[in-house]
């Protein structure tokens, strides 16, 4: 093990934590998983509880003799928030939490601090053809986006200040064994051989594998040139949803059963049972342009697109 190299990972326990943690255990790293509770971590993760995450969360067990620091833990994006003010919640865990350890971290002499953002940051939708880039003006319209941007704002700052070196990944939809939500959903309906009304789509969105997200967490723990930067992740292939559903289809081994029908039809169907927000992402494009992750990091997918759907649909199948 490699004790020159302390990593703490915070959201340990989670769809992107319990890989992480499993990836960097294997690459000889040492590795701190921060959780909210008891649960078990990959073999190998020495365990800290931290409880809720906000501005007076005591990070100082943790942190000491710490590296790295990647900070997974949020309060992500809610469906059916029922908080009271959603923003201030928002804020609550993703800034006021995360600079808050941020600034522990700097105090403990943790070397680099890294964010799991999101490309929320850089907006909702794309028009076809054009992608957002690390560097473009940030555009957030939810809470969960706003929340996110303030906080590598916050983060910026704190570099200038103190030192630290601070990257920041902003990833589009995750997918891989164990995923939950929509895609999960998307990967029973296939299953299940449901007819579909989403065969005439023709939008491009980007997403990444698991393990292509954990495999850059890992570069940039120790990358010289990741030092302060923004990046942008993906598979490095944009699907419409219409061939999402047909690749997904194949890897389980259940051809996708599709209707065509035309988006402006399910816009309208899903505006007037009040699921606008669905229908935008079955049917607008979010492409995504790694090209700076690759250029100044040398870094590419180690998975396509069709590898990581078929280690999702094993997750599942399983």
């Amino acid at each position: 093990m490699n004790q020159q190299q302390r990593l703490v990972v915070t959201g340990a326990n989670g769809f992107v934590g319990q890989a992480l943690c499993a990836g960097v255990v294997a690459r000889g790293f040492a590795v701190c998983g921060i959780t909210r509770s008891t649960c078990d971590l990959p073999r190998g993760t020495e365990t800290f509880l931290a409880g809720n995450i906000d501005d007076r969360t005591d990070w100082r067990g943790a942190l000491a003799g710490s590296n790295v620091v990647i900070h997974l833990a949020a309060r992500v994006h809610v469906m059916a928030d029922t908080a009271e003010n959603p923003l201030d919640e928002f804020r609550r865990i993703n800034v006021q939490g995360t600079l808050n350890l941020a600034l522990q971290a700097a105090s403990a002499g943790v070397r680099r601090f890294v964010l799991i953002s999101s490309v929320k940051v850089n907006g909702e939708t794309t028009q076809l053809g054009h992608s957002f880039t690390a560097d473009d003006a940030p555009a957030p319209s939810d809470a969960y986006g706003i929340s996110k941007m303030e906080a590598e704002q916050g983060l910026r700052e704190i570099a200038e200040q103190t030192g630290m070196e601070v990257v920041i990944i902003r990833p589009p939809l995750v997918y891989g064994p164990g995923v939950k939500a929509n895609f999960l959903t998307m990967m029973r309906w296939l299953a299940r051989g449901v007819p579909l009304p989403l065969g005439a789509i023709h939008n491009r969105r980007g997403l990444v594998a698991l393990d292509n997200l954990v495999d850059l967490i890992v570069t940039c723990v120790d990358h010289p040139d990741a030092a302060n930067q923004t990046f942008l992740v993906s598979d490095g292939e944009d699907l419409s949803t219409t061939q999402l559903l047909r690749r997904m289809g194949r890897a389980l081994g259940k051809p996708a059963r599709l209707i065509p029908v035309p988006p402006m039809l399910i816009k309208l169907g899903a505006a007037l049972v009040g699921k606008p927000a669905v229908a935008q992402r079955l049917c607008d494009s979010l492409q995504v342009d790694i090209s700076k992750t690759r250029q100044l990091l040398g870094w590419n997918p180690p998975l396509s697109v069709d590898e990581g759907l078929k280690k999702a649909a094993q997750g599942y199948l399983a």
